[in-house]
């Protein structure tokens, strides 16, 4: 049966972080694709911040 788990962080190392221990959990073989992407977007009007959006899924057989 293939699967899909789904990450979303704001910043890059924690979604490292996550990824990386849900591997961990799984075979080599096992895993189909991964799929990494980020967005940014000012947090609101006026202000100079930006939000970061990083997000990764991992598509496997279990």
């Amino acid at each position: 049966m293939i699967q899909v788990k789904l990450f979303d962080e704001e910043h890059e190392k924690d979604l490292e972080f996550e990824v990386n221990r849900f591997l961990e959990k799984l075979d080599e073989g096992s895993i189909v694709d991964i799929k990494y992407n980020i967005a940014a977007f000012k947090e609101e009007e006026g202000e100079e911040d930006q939000i970061y959006c990083f997000s990764a899924m991992i598509i496997y057989r279990s």
